[in-house]
């Protein structure tokens, strides 16, 4: 990986790991001096590394120079001066050198504590997951309005005013107690769940798969299962369920890094390490009387990962997407539910799913489009040509686009 690689891979993974350190030192009324602090360790790297080439240890390097900049910023600031350093000895009654601790077990504690001070319920909710997708996750402005069907003026606002909260609030960054931790864990998964979606399909950038993100939606949540306190049936269930869709990554891409549809992956590439890991945490989240959407949306991917395209496999996915309506409904839960509805009763089930998918209020989604294309096809040829048309005009990425165009020269050649 060369340098112009390198540094926005680093920037996803490690940016997020220095702003958590340093707002768990510093306090999160100062996380925008701690974004500008890693934001200007990576513009140092790549003015660096530009002239003398890549370090040996990139990430050391990273740290290193993070904490000389703290350090810098520390020594000329009056805030040190004058707030820290009094409040350092009010609690400990010594002073401290301006040492940061990068450690892994420091950054991945700083991270599980930063996730539930940001999801305070002082703060609105849409507001915790675009402030844990920004400082966590590393998700630029463009990518939290995409994953909130949003604009980036709205996002910016939004973020501005979450973040002037934290400032007023002055919340700690640490694990609150057991009953507080209860009321934040959703808000932490959904940001989970988002950023884990963003990876496996994006639709702000131009990539069918950003592995990236869905590893470390993994890694985050595989944090909250290590910690006693936070391992709960509904996590189990979340990391079954990115278990589950990560197994199958191998096969959503071909040579040439386009998408494959599941009916024409390659299940010997899919991983089956993952899919028992996905069944041991399914396994795990059915202990105890706790039933969440992960629970549903595992047991579908479960079955996604099951080749056969048996009466029972779609059956049995058609109900968990009607319960799953029931618990929480979606608009495009409700047209995955169409597909399943059409593949669960060969002889008319495709004019169901039809009736059903025209119900729904997602006309200017090109998904909508494309699954009408699909379902008309080998039915009415006409409108199954113009849904796939439409379904090109609306579609956001190149990826989609091609595979779109391919669907469509296929059913012009009929």
């Amino acid at each position: 990986m060369d340098e112009q690689q390198l540094i926005p891979h680093l920037f996803r993974t490690e940016y997020r790991k220095i702003v958590a350190v340093l707002c768990k030192r510093f306090g999160l009324e100062q996380l925008e001096t701690a974004e500008d602090i890693a934001s200007d360790t990576f513009l140092t790297a790549a003015q660096t590394w530009s002239i003398h080439g890549l370090p040996q240890n990139p990430v050391a390097w990273l740290y290193n120079v993070a904490k000389n900049k703290t350090k810098n910023h520390l020594q000329r600031s009056n805030l040190f001066n004058q707030k820290i350093i009094p409040a350092l000895k009010k609690n400990t009654g010594t002073t401290t050198d301006s040492e940061i601790d990068l450690s892994p077990q420091h950054i991945c504690d700083s991270q599980l504590q930063m996730m539930f001070a940001i999801c305070h319920p002082s703060i609105p909710a849409e507001a915790q997951i675009g402030l844990a997708l920004r400082i966590l996750c590393g998700f630029g402005i463009e990518e939290i309005a995409a994953a909130f069907l949003s604009n980036k003026e709205t996002i910016s606002k939004r973020l501005s005013r979450a973040k002037e909260k934290l400032r007023q609030e002055k919340m700690p960054v640490e694990l609150p107690g057991k009953e507080a931790i209860g009321n934040r864990l959703a808000n932490v998964l959904t940001t989970l769940y988002l950023l884990f979606n963003e990876g496996y399909y994006s639709e702000s950038q131009d990539a069918v798969l950003r592995e990236d993100l869905c590893l470390e939606a993994m890694r985050l949540t595989s944090l909250l299962l290590e910690n006693e306190a936070t391992s709960q049936p509904s996590v189990n269930a979340l990391l079954s369920l990115m278990c589950f869709h990560a197994s199958r990554f191998a096969a959503r891409k071909d040579s040439h890094g386009e998408i494959v549809l599941y009916q024409h992956q390659d299940e010997t590439l899919w991983n089956q390490a993952l899919i028992a890991k996905g069944a041991f945490h399914l396994h795990a989240a059915s202990i105890g009387s706790v039933f969440t959407k992960y629970h549903l949306e595992a047991s579908i991917a479960y079955w996604h990962t099951q080749k056969n395209d048996t009466a029972e496999k779609w059956e049995s996915i058609l109900q968990l997407y009607n319960r799953l309506l029931q618990l929480e409904y979606s608009p495009i839960a409700a047209l995955n539910r169409t597909y399943a509805l059409s593949k669960a009763d060969p002889k008319n089930g495709k004019q169901k799913a039809i009736a059903e998918a025209e119900k729904l209020p997602l006309t200017s989604h090109y998904l909508y489009h494309s699954l009408l294309g699909e379902l008309y096809t080998g039915t009415d040829h006409t409108k199954a040509m113009a849904s796939l048309q439409k379904a090109y005009a609306l579609a956001k990425t190149p990826a989609d686009k091609k595979l779109l165009s391919k669907k469509l020269l296929h059913l012009e050649l009929k």
